[in-house]
């Protein structure tokens, strides 16, 4: 399993090989390792063992079938997610396993660039999230709203939508009462999350977006907007809001995944600029 030279790679390699340590704890399967949550949540995935020297172990079907096997058993997804430079063959054992996947390719913003705070609609305010943040429950509703259909013809205003209020103070509830919220406060308390977000006047919000920090180095994901808020800048205004929030707090390399190139575009005007590629299997869950 041949390992990237790049520093900047190396980087990211090594913010998905312990970033996870944060929530999960690791089981090693010869060339793979198994990141197993230890507390209720968004499942993790199986990868390349990062533990293993340069080129000491090659993809061994049988490490894949007794991840699967151990993921079976704890009942979770069969999810694998890994970069695809540092262990090159592995896809092709994957899919010969018959598991799709998909590829995710990555961007970085490099150290020295600018980000300055992008405008916002009037009357909407930007924020990091407090544990007790009364706007959090609404906030981690939000990405499932956002994620989930495209906005309605001819919504683009900053407000909220009646219907998006609804739903998401409905969703917000219902991930009060799972416990979801809860186990997300003592995260955000301890600096292993931060959530940022863009919030109407009556405090909904209209575009969140978070990060978790590892070793100066973060990736920002689930920057979704409410669908009736979109076209409004305000994903870009959480964007830069991630970013400043992050450098602000020792973080030196700040990277994402996109899927598709209309948003690869937005982070390009950002500043952001292609480095690396994420490889997953299809339908595995968000981990938020």
């Amino acid at each position: 399993m041949r390992r990237m030279s790049d520093p900047l790679r190396d980087r990211i390699e090594r913010y998905y090989a312990t970033v996870p340590l944060l929530f999960a704890d690791a089981e090693d399967f010869g060339s793979l390792r198994l990141f197993v949550r230890k507390e209720p949540g968004a499942p993790y995935y199986g990868g390349p063992s990062h533990a293993q020297p340069t080129g000491a172990a090659s993809v061994d079907a049988a490490d894949i079938a007794r991840v699967r096997a151990r993921q079976r058993e704890l009942g979770v997804p069969q999810a694998f997610e890994w970069l695809a430079e540092s262990a090159p063959a592995l896809r092709a054992e994957i899919e010969a396993a018959g598991l799709l996947v998909l590829r995710r390719p990555l961007m970085v913003l490099p150290p020295p660039h600018p980000l300055p705070p992008q405008p916002l609609p009037d009357g909407v305010t930007l924020r990091a999230l407090t544990a007790d943040d009364p706007a959090l429950p609404a906030a981690l509703a939000l990405p499932r709203l956002a994620f989930a259909e495209e906005s309605p013809a001819g919504e683009t205003g900053a407000a909220a939508h009646p219907s998006d209020r609804a739903r998401l103070s409905r969703l917000a509830e219902a991930l009060t009462a799972d416990g979801t919220v809860a186990a997300v406060r003592p995260t955000i308390r301890a600096g292993h999350k931060t959530l940022v977000a863009a919030l109407a006047p009556d405090g909904t919000p209209l575009a969140t977006g978070h990060y978790h920090p590892s070793n100066a180095t973060t990736e920002i994901g689930g920057i979704g907007t409410l669908p009736s808020a979109r076209r409004q800048g305000l994903a870009a205004a959480v964007t830069a809001g991630l970013v400043a929030h992050a450098r602000a707090h020792g973080v030196e390399t700040v990277f994402l995944a996109y899927a598709r190139e209309s948003v690869a575009r937005l982070y390009a005007r950002l500043g952001f600029r292609p480095t690396a590629t994420t490889l997953l299997i299809a339908d595995q869950p968000a981990r938020s």
